[in-house]
């Protein structure tokens, strides 16, 4: 399986809504057989982007985090694609990956999944990586002994998405302008 990038894309969002947008925009673009693997820190995001990617596809119920659940169907409402929705992070090899049975509907699905990283990559050479990374630095708040962190996350994400494969060629691009981000590979340069 080849795990050549085609092409690489960078989006900053400001804030959790803007993340969601994105998502969304994105979800109106993915279709049956598109499997979105997920990655960065805890509260980075990824539940967010994939609630927006929910909503771009149309399908039913409120995208939440899988964690407990390990994965949830969404089904589309207007004959699309449903969404799965799932959570490797307790995955440690590939029979329990292969407990969910997730290839099972990745013709039929959009299947995204958290945590995915060097787990599912073999389920498709045509995959989109996904890194949702907060900013770093900032200064937290101190009232004698007291550390208040609220306000050391601005809520701004830097998203990077690694296309992997030929079916990706030319569709992220009008997604990633409208959102202000810029390819950030030199492929389809000119040389």
């Amino acid at each position: 399986m080849s795990e050549t990038i085609t092409a690489t894309f960078e989006v900053a969002t400001r804030d959790a809504d803007q993340t969601r947008a994105f998502g969304e925009d994105l979800g109106r673009i993915l279709a049956a057989g598109d499997l979105i693997m997920l990655s960065g820190g805890l509260g980075a995001g990824k539940t967010t982007l994939t609630q927006g990617i929910g909503v771009g596809m149309g399908v039913r119920g409120r995208v939440a985090s899988p964690t407990f659940i390990v994965a949830r169907v969404h089904p589309s409402l207007h004959g699309g694609p449903d969404l799965i929705h799932a959570d490797a992070y307790r995955i440690t090899d590939l029979s329990d990956l292969e407990t969910l049975d997730l290839d099972s509907s990745l013709d039929e699905a959009v299947t995204v999944v958290e945590w995915g990283e060097g787990k599912t990559e073999a389920m498709s050479a045509e995959r989109l990586s996904i890194e949702v990374r907060r900013a770093s630095g900032g200064e937290a708040d101190r009232d004698g002994d007291v550390i208040d962190l609220e306000h050391m996350d601005d809520g701004t994400r830097f998203i990077v998405l690694r296309a992997h494969g030929h079916r990706w060629d030319g569709v992220l691009d009008g997604v990633v302008a409208a959102h202000g981000g810029t390819r950030i590979d030199d492929a389809g340069t000119d040389e």
